[in-house]
């Protein structure tokens, strides 16, 4: 659970980083060659499917320690030795659920499209050959404020969900000590706000500037 969880951390950072560059103001080029490298690049694509394995894995634990903790135990998802525990790490496994319910409902309006051929084609000076213009489906998604909220729903849940499990995957590798525990969850804390505020921003700028 700690180290899916670890990874997935860290996969959130790196993809943060690439939708961010629907920000630029070039006509869709940057995110556009960042999309087909992501899915043209055959070292990128094998780590792709491992994050897709990785992402089941960590849902199936979950829900796997949710349900025997609340069977053996009576309790909901936790990991800590207080008992002070906050709202989001007695929901875990809820919390969890509708991130993954989110995950699919995202990758079928945009991955999805993009494998079945669903985008135009576009090319850009000074680029090699034509691409498939992801961009053109995400700046007209963002149109929509239906879809701008569940998005921006999507990442509440998903900063509920990491000020628990971030600093609980350390807890559990059995990195708990008075003197770094406080700096990793003050890191954890503003990994949670930080990383989902950065993706909430992007369909806030397409809705109400672009």
């Amino acid at each position: 659970m700690s180290l899916t969880g670890l990874f997935l951390i860290l996969f959130l950072v790196v993809h943060l980083i690439g939708n961010l560059q629907l920000l630029n103001d070039d006509g869709g080029m940057s995110f556009n060659v960042y999309a087909r490298f992501m899915t043209t690049n055959p070292l990128i694509k094998t780590i792709g499917y491992g994050n897709y394995f990785f992402i089941i894995l960590h849902a199936f634990v979950g829900l796997s320690l949710a349900i025997y903790n609340k069977g053996a135990k009576g309790q909901k998802y936790a990991v800590s030795n207080s008992n002070k525990t906050s709202w989001a790490s007695k929901n875990m496994a809820l919390l969890g659920t509708l991130i993954l319910a989110f995950i699919f409902i995202h990758m079928g309006d945009f991955w999805l499209k993009m494998k079945m051929g669903q985008l135009p084609l576009i090319s850009y000076p000074g680029i090699d050959g034509e691409m498939k213009d992801l961009y053109f489906r995400v700046s007209e998604a963002f149109k929509n404020p239906l879809l701008v909220g569940s998005y921006v729903i999507g990442m509440v849940i998903l900063s509920f969900h990491l000020l628990h499990g971030f600093q609980s995957a350390f807890q559990t590798l059995g990195i708990n000590h008075r003197k770094y525990t406080p700096a990793i969850k003050a890191i954890g804390v503003a990994y949670a706000i930080l990383i989902p505020l950065g993706f909430a921003i992007i369909p806030f700028w397409y809705f109400f500037i672009k």
